[in-house]
């Protein structure tokens, strides 16, 4: 598959009003995640339309088990970082586990936080109408929100693992209340993951506002994927939505090994390598 080309395209900064107008126009969004400066420069220059700088930093950067125990400070410094790198796309910054919920005070303070020290366009906050008041909260100081419906990792310990979402009517119905919820509320792109293609269409449909879809089918307005999934560098971590576009594990240990082995014979440094 050959990458796109982007040298005679003049680029522009992506907004969240770009988002509607892709929506709009039915341009797909292709939107994955970073969380440091050398990376976010590649994968800005690659043409991605908005980096995540998610709380999967907790899983690929940090080596926790779940999302749960990364902070608001780990992920304000990732973010930051991920900022001074972009030039084009809309950056949005996962708030992280207990900084949102139950107080839409804190809610806010924490979120603006975010904005204030990062330097990012936009947060990222899971559930529905369980934390509709810190939706409301947020978007009255004027900080554009993404939300999260379907598997929402942050709570795994509710649903008791990572499986398919809203596979049964209830759920599936109050995944769609949700959904038109957070439009209403202000909203300007909803994430859906691992739900049933067909329902995540049947919502991307009935919205005004983008999905972006994780393991929800090519219905959605468009597609994140963890950097170090897509990679290969996590190269343990094999779900069925998962496209692989490089091997870079097998590449980085094959590297490490020959610069180990040169080390150890002494042809590095050659002369030419030294002063």
């Amino acid at each position: 598959m050959q990458a796109t080309n982007l040298g005679s395209i003049e680029r522009k900064k992506v907004t969240t009003q770009t988002f509607q107008a892709m929506k709009q126009n039915g341009e797909k969004i292709a939107m994955l995640t970073s969380y440091d400066y050398s990376i976010a420069r590649l994968v800005d220059e690659g043409g991605v339309d908005s980096i995540l700088v998610g709380d999967s930093a907790a899983n690929v950067m940090s080596g926790y088990e779940t999302t749960l125990r990364i902070g608001l400070d780990e992920l304000i410094y990732y973010a930051a970082s991920v900022v001074r790198a972009v030039k084009y796309a809309l950056v949005v910054v996962d708030m992280p586990f207990g900084t949102y919920q139950g107080d839409p005070y804190a809610a806010v303070r924490n979120a603006a936080r975010i904005m204030r020290e990062t330097g990012a366009q936009a947060v990222k906050i899971e559930g529905g109408i369980e934390i509709a008041e810190s939706y409301k909260a947020i978007l009255s100081a004027g900080i554009p929100i993404v939300g999260h419906l379907g598997l929402t990792p942050q709570s795994v310990n509710k649903f008791g693992g990572y499986g398919l979402r809203a596979k049964d009517d209830s759920e599936a119905d109050l995944l769609v209340k949700n959904a038109q919820l957070l439009e209403q509320l202000g909203c300007f792109s909803v994430v859906l993951e691992k739900i049933p293609a067909a329902l995540a269409t049947k919502v991307t449909q009935s919205l005004s506002i983008p999905t972006i879809g994780i393991g929800a089918g090519n219905g959605c307005d468009g597609q994140v994927l963890v950097f170090h999934d897509m990679t290969g560098i996590n190269d343990g971590f094999k779900p069925k939505f998962l496209r692989r576009y490089a091997n870079l594990a097998d590449t980085i240990r094959t590297a490490v090994g020959s610069y180990v082995a040169d080390v150890k014979s002494g042809d590095f440094p050659n002369e030419s390598e030294s002063y």
